[in-house]
């Protein structure tokens, strides 16, 4: 059991975790998720982490067949300019491995805003905190858990 289902079950929240083999060669975590889950990519939610003004990480989530824009995260946690955070960067801070970090049940608890899209959504997919392992909730959860708030940042 990860964090990110820990987290879930202590909330109470409705979810369900699906799982899938990974392929180690598989170029995009997300769109595999998608594709080994029959899902169609705009219900799978991918999770980028990046550095606010060169210093605050925050968690962005958007569909995996969707970029993030960079100027619409920075803009909605008021910040001026944000880039990726490297990879030894996102794992440290989350506890998770890149290519299964969940927005869930993070080592340190960072502002998060999740795509508007996911509100078209019943529910919605992301890492459950390990490659080849998703957790299925609503935006609504994902937003109240992880004491976020929606945003228009995906193109």
């Amino acid at each position: 059991m990860t964090p990110a289902i820990k987290q879930a079950e202590k909330a109470g929240i409705a979810f369900s975790t699906h799982s899938y083999t990974h392929d180690p060669k598989a170029e995009s975590y997300g769109e595999e998720a998608a594709e080994k889950l029959g899902l169609p990519m705009e219900r799978v939610f991918k999770t980028l982490m990046v550095k606010l003004d060169g210093k605050q990480l925050a968690v962005a989530v958007v569909p995996v067949n969707c970029k993030l824009d960079l100027k619409a995260i920075a803009s909605a946690l008021k910040g001026k300019k944000a880039e990726m955070a490297t990879p030894a960067e996102a794992e440290r801070a989350t506890g998770y491995v890149v290519g299964g970090i969940s927005p869930l049940g993070q080592k340190k608890r960072l502002p998060l805003v999740l795509d508007d899209s996911a509100q078209t959504q019943e529910t919605i997919y992301v890492s459950a905190g390990r490659r080849g392992l998703e957790i299925e909730l609503s935006g609504a959860d994902l937003v109240r858990l992880g004491a976020g708030q929606w945003g228009a940042i995906a193109r």
